[in-house]
């Protein structure tokens, strides 16, 4: 019985894995068919990003969500091109939860960032840059470990580095989501990773001066 129970278990992750994959490749394939354009504000980032309906938020038809679920940045490097090519007016970037997760080095994910904001600024330099910071994470819930807390705030304070370095703007929202214990505000989140309407509204209002 344990061994049949553990062998649906062993199933059951292979297959999440495989579908997170897959959900990738397909948003991939979506957005290589959908134009940006010089005109275009992109919103550009893992699942929190895929979660918001920006357009809607903002009130901007002309802004664009590039988000997928799962995404890390290195992953990311390799589907910049139909955005860089479109040399879009704006990017606001977040990235590197779950390059954390993975057991990726905080420093690896600031290499990766770097990468994406020198590619940007090489290909398509009339794009105004936007780097967010890396959200807390809250693990009362039992879902989402909060092992990874100190690594975000290294993450947090090498893109903030890379930020003055690079003469772009850094958004930090870490500060306005988290609670006095570092954690993400419970009352934005129902898992302690994703956020809830009103999480977004903090979201949007933070970065609603650099979109207008």
């Amino acid at each position: 019985m344990k061994k049949t129970i553990l062998t649906a278990l062993l199933l059951f992750a292979a297959a999440a894995v495989f579908a997170q994959s897959e959900y990738n490749f397909q948003r991939r394939s979506l957005f290589e068919k959908l134009p940006v354009t010089s005109k275009d504000i992109v919103f550009l980032g893992n699942s929190i990003t895929d979660g918001g309906e920006w357009n809607e938020l903002l009130a901007n038809p002309r802004v664009k969500n590039r988000g997928i679920s799962g995404d890390r940045s290195s992953w990311m490097l390799d589907r910049l091109d139909p955005i860089v090519g479109g040399q879009p007016r704006k990017l606001f970037l977040l990235i590197g939860t779950n390059d954390l997760a993975a057991g990726t080095p905080a420093a690896e994910v600031v290499a990766n960032v770097r990468k994406i904001v020198e590619r940007f600024q090489s290909e398509s330099p009339r794009t105004k840059l936007y780097v967010q910071s890396v959200f807390p994470v809250n693990d009362s819930f039992k879902k989402y470990a909060a092992k990874h807390d100190a690594d975000i705030v290294a993450v947090n304070k090498g893109l903030q580095a890379l930020c003055a370095e690079k003469g772009i703007v850094y958004i930090d929202l870490w500060t306005l989501l988290a609670d006095k214990n570092g954690k993400l505000r419970a009352d934005l989140t129902n898992d302690g990773l994703h956020l809830m309407g009103e999480g977004y509204i903090v979201w949007r209002d933070a970065v609603l001066p650099y979109v207008k």
